[in-house]
């Protein structure tokens, strides 16, 4: 139950965060005072309601919306030329955590706005933040669907015990994403090749140096629409396989979704731009296994030494991350029971082994942004390897993009797809 404090004044203040706050007022100074002391204050004795601590994990029932202004709202941009990552939407997502107040806050869905943080706050120097990327599609019946979000949530969670930051109830932190998604569905595509992406992130925040783990922190979520990750003129693309650089290894932490694991990829990316290819091929080891591509998981289909097809990927043994895209590609594939399915190693040798002799098929990444990529060549040391992917007359990259965007966009039934207003209740 509140406290009743008699007789007191509550003065508005935006930079001060109190335990004894008022959640009908979000930064304020709570004062006991004898009203006959001052002259300010009214006859009639005045009661402020003084919650006790919130509960350990945050509520969807508690959200909080403030709906941005008419001077605020922004022009939304022309679906058939949207940038991955280049226009948000008015809204975003906030819920802060303070170990000396209880833990999580409560949730609020404010204007789009800029994050003010001390500048000794921890995300700064140490990389302590993570974050995931979903989905939402506007479907042929015109609701709005997201994709597997629980498997966003463990995974989400999983990040935030390695990175010492607070975990949550990945329910509620769906039912408010969906709620966010409602007050902001104009923005959502009405078309089948454009959705909107959804960016929940988890930063450190606490303003003091030193590594150690939060005791504060702040996870919010923004919007933005999207069309296609990669350009449109090419239907497949050319990759970077540099064995110089690798991008994880055993013990690390690539199988987290953390800022620290792509920072270190950039230099990368802009040298292959630089030889006119797309995307870099991360390598580990003496045998030069595939790992990823770019950020996205890969596939192989090939011809083994039995004659069959078979569909391979490396193993989610730590190097790679554990992607929702993967983990659904290799359930529908299992359920079609018509190729062998392989989660192993898979060494550059092989590759180039299986090209030689006519048994490479296809080479695929895949993940949220892009959903199923097909590959063409490989540049790897002196030699240049040529994948036949889209060439494949019956290309199992194809029919896997299809059954997925077709489940997405509520085409196909399936419970992966669930509609926002399911959750948004």
């Amino acid at each position: 139950m509140p406290r009743v404090v008699p007789c007191c004044l509550v003065l508005s203040l935006d930079a001060l965060f109190s335990p004894v706050c008022s959640r009908d007022v979000p930064c304020c100074l709570v004062m006991s005072l004898d009203a006959s002391c001052c002259p300010l204050m009214p006859r009639v004795v005045s009661l402020c309601l003084v919650p006790d601590y919130p509960p350990p994990v945050f509520q969807f029932s508690d959200v909080c919306v403030r709906l941005a202004g008419p001077h605020q709202l922004q022009p939304k941009p022309d679906t058939s030329a949207l940038q991955f990552g280049k226009h948000f939407t008015d809204h975003m997502l906030k819920i802060h955590f303070y170990e000396n107040m209880g833990g999580w806050q409560r949730p609020e869905i404010v204007p789009m706005e800029s994050i003010v943080l001390h500048p000794a706050a921890k995300v700064l120097h140490y990389a302590v933040e993570l974050f995931e990327g979903m989905k939402a599609y506007r479907g042929t019946d015109g609701r709005i669907r997201i994709f597997r979000p629980e498997l966003n949530m463990a995974r989400m969670n999983l990040s935030a015990v390695r990175a010492g930051l607070p975990t949550f109830d990945g329910d509620q932190l769906i039912r408010c994403l969906s709620r966010l998604i409602t007050v902001d569905q104009e923005w959502v595509p009405h078309s089948e090749s454009s959705s909107l992406y959804i960016r929940p992130t988890l930063i450190g925040i606490d303003p003091a140096l030193g590594v150690a783990s939060c005791n504060s922190a702040m996870l919010f979520a923004i919007l933005c629409p999207v069309g296609a990750y990669f350009d449109s003129k090419s239907s497949a693309i050319s990759l970077l396989a540099d064995p110089n650089h690798t991008r994880a290894w055993p013990g690390g932490c690539g199988d987290r979704k953390m800022g620290s694991n792509y920072a270190p990829t950039i230099h990368i990316q802009a040298e292959a731009a630089k030889r006119g290819l797309q995307q870099v091929l991360w390598l580990y080891g003496e045998d030069d296994l595939l790992t990823e591509v770019g950020t996205m998981n890969i596939f192989m289909v090939c011809l083994n030494d039995q004659g069959e097809r078979e569909l391979v990927t490396p193993p989610l043994d730590g190097l790679i991350l554990p992607g929702i895209t993967r983990q659904s590609i290799l359930e529908l594939a299992q359920a079609w029971g018509n190729i062998k399915i392989t989660e192993r190693n898979i060494p550059m040798k092989e590759v180039i082994f299986l090209e030689k002799h006519k048994r490479l098929l296809e080479l695929f990444g895949t993940g949220t942004a892009c959903v199923v990529s097909p590959i063409s060549s490989i540049t790897y040391k002196d030699l240049v390897i040529q994948v036949p992917s889209i060439e494949q007359e019956d290309a199992l990259h194809a029919k896997l993009l299809k059954t997925l965007t077709d489940i997405q966009y509520g085409r196909i039934q399936h419970p992966w797809a669930v509609a926002i207003d399911d959750y948004d209740k």
